[in-house]
């Protein structure tokens, strides 16, 4: 029995306080269908950046339990760093979960001609390890891009401080063109960071590639789990029944 009845998405959120604008996972305008949030106490930013999360898994397993109980019918998180927890998480909970936009990866190497190849905008790129890329099926190097620590999106997530949209969306195209400088062969970007989509537009205009984040594997995933109903075809004139 669950005490919410109806199909929802359950997000992870991580214990933060600055403005999420639309787009942002953490917006429930972000998405075209019904969301929940559970906030993860003590899950700030750094704590799952550069700890890896460790000490809190317990914590979000409770939380998706709670988020299950009240009628998610899937779970997703609001950090793609938490993709380290993907099999825990998914063995832990009785409902779909997709920790990490970083999951499209495998997917999207599939759809892109030969000699193209996924790169990925993160908050940190020395902090996002071949362990979090593993554990999303990706076995080799992956074209990886950065934005700086003493930047805007870092000052808004680290201390909470709110920040304009064009100084925020600057930042994350400057990211994506030297991504794209680096790795030529590019053909796609994901962004890891759940508070990137408000600019996914905005980098795919200026690069002329498509991007994937957090809302695309969001609208994947509920797709599944709540299938879309098409209307019945009348029946023609003398056919059966």
């Amino acid at each position: 029995m669950t005490t919410v009845s109806g199909t929802s998405l359950g997000l992870l959120i991580l214990d933060t306080a600055f403005a999420r604008a639309p787009g942002d996972a953490g917006n429930i305008d972000s998405w075209g269908y019904p969301v929940q949030y559970r906030i993860v106490r003590g899950a700030d930013a750094l704590r799952v950046i550069d700890g890896r999360a460790e000490g809190l898994l317990d914590a979000f397993i409770a939380a998706g339990l709670d988020l299950v109980a009240h009628g998610a019918r899937a779970i997703s998180t609001t950090c793609g760093f938490l993709a380290l927890h993907q099999k825990a998480l998914a063995a832990a909970l009785p409902v779909p979960v997709a920790t990490s936009s970083l999951l499209q990866i495998p997917i999207i190497e599939r759809l892109l001609p030969n000699g193209r190849t996924v790169g990925v905008l993160t908050m940190d790129a020395a902090k996002l390890t071949t362990d979090h890329f593993a554990a999303v099926g990706v076995d080799h190097a992956v074209p990886t891009e950065g934005l700086p620590r003493d930047g805007v999106f870092w000052g808004m997530i680290r201390d909470n401080r709110n920040a304009g949209h064009a100084a925020l969306r600057d930042e994350v195209i400057a990211a994506a063109r030297r991504l794209v400088a680096r790795a030529p062969e590019i053909g796609a970007i994901v962004l890891e960071c759940t508070n990137m989509p408000p600019y996914a537009a905005e980098v795919s205009r200026a690069l002329g590639l498509p991007v994937y984040d957090i809302v695309t594997l969001g609208d994947w995933l509920m797709a599944g789990v709540k299938p879309r109903v098409y209307p019945q075809a009348p029946h023609e004139p003398g056919s059966a029944a």
